[in-house]
C-alpha cells in the first residue's frame, strides 16, 4: 500500500476540514488536554490527530483500516509528531481500565453494529474524572429529512423510515442517527452528559460536500435554501450531536 500524500496535501486537509467543520476545534478545546492521555478512535486522514498532538497531548489512536493507519503514521513522520497507532475495533479496545483521560471520537462510534458496547469500552479504558467527546449523527435533521425528500417520498416510498435512509444513503452503508434520548441511554453509566445539536455544512446546504446526491434538485435548493430562517428557528435540526461525558 503505497502513500503519496505530501506535507502541504496534509495542510490544506486539515484547513479544509476546519473550514467546513469549524465546531471541531470549538467543541473540542484541544489546547485544554496538554498533557493528557488521549485515545482517538477513527484517526481517519489523521487532521485532529495531528492537531491533538500538536496541543500536546500523549496519544494513542485506532481506526479498523490499515490505510487510515498508514496515512496517519506517514503524517505524523511529515510533521515530526509523536504517537501510537494500530487497527483496531471500538468494541474491543486493546486497553486496560483506567489508562486514558480523554477518548475522542468525531463521527465515527456511530457505525458500531452494538453502540452500547463501545460507549462501554470508552467507560471502561476512561480513567475516574475522565472524559469522552464524542460526535455522533442527530436523526432529527435537515440533512436526514432532505434525504428523506429525495428517497423515500419522490419515490413514491414515504413508509421508509429515517433509520433506512440514514442507513443507505448518508455515506458507507450502516451509518446511524440517534435521537437525543438514545444517546442518554448510550452514556447512562456516566457521571455526567452533556449534549449539543449542532447545524452541520451538511443542513446549510453551504459546502460543495454530498456530490454523491448531485444533481438538479440539489442544485437549485442551493440556491434558495433558507439558512437564515432555519439558523434561528431550527438550531436544534442538526446533523451533529455533540456529546460530552464524564466517567
Amino acid at each position: 500500500m503505497r502513500n503519496t500524500f505530501t506535507k502541504e496535501q496534509f495542510e490544506y486537509q486539515r484547513e479544509q476540514r476546519y473550514s467546513c467543520e469549524p465546531e471541531i476545534l470549538a467543541f473540542t478545546k484541544f489546547s485544554k488536554y496538554s498533557g493528557a492521555r488521549v485515545l482517538e478512535i477513527g484517526v481517519g486522514l489523521g487532521a485532529d490527530h495531528q492537531t491533538w498532538a500538536e496541543a500536546g497531548a500523549f496519544l494513542h489512536g485506532i481506526d479498523l483500516t490499515a490505510r487510515a493507519i498508514e496515512i496517519t503514521r506517514k503524517r505524523f513522520e511529515i510533521f515530526e509528531l509523536d504517537t501510537e497507532l494500530q487497527i483496531a475495533d471500538a468494541e474491543n479496545l486493546p486497553f486496560q481500565a483506567e489508562t486514558f483521560d480523554v477518548v475522542y471520537s468525531w463521527g465515527v462510534l456511530l457505525y458500531c453494529p452494538d453502540m452500547n458496547k463501545a460507549v462501554e469500552e470508552v467507560r471502561r479504558v476512561l480513567r475516574p474524572g475522565g472524559v469522552a467527546i464524542i460526535m455522533l449523527y442527530h436523526k432529527y435533521s435537515f440533512v436526514g429529512y432532505m434525504l428523506w425528500l429525495r428517497y423515500a417520498l419522490l419515490r413514491f416510498k414515504p413508509w421508509l423510515s429515517l433509520h433506512y435512509i440514514y442507513h443507505n444513503y448518508l455515506e458507507a452503508k450502516g451509518t446511524q442517527a440517534f435521537t437525543t434520548e438514545e444517546a442518554l441511554s448510550f452514556f447512562g453509566n456516566f457521571k455526567s452528559v452533556d449534549i449539543e445539536i449542532n447545524l452541520s455544512h451538511g443542513d446549510l446546504l453551504s459546502s460543495e460536500a454530498g456530490q454523491r446526491h448531485r444533481g438538479i434538485l440539489l442544485t437549485i435548493a442551493r440556491k434558495i435554501w433558507p439558512r437564515s430562517i432555519i439558523k434561528r428557528f431550527f438550531p436544534g435540526h442538526g446533523l451533529f450531536m455533540k456529546i460530552r461525558a464524564v466517567k
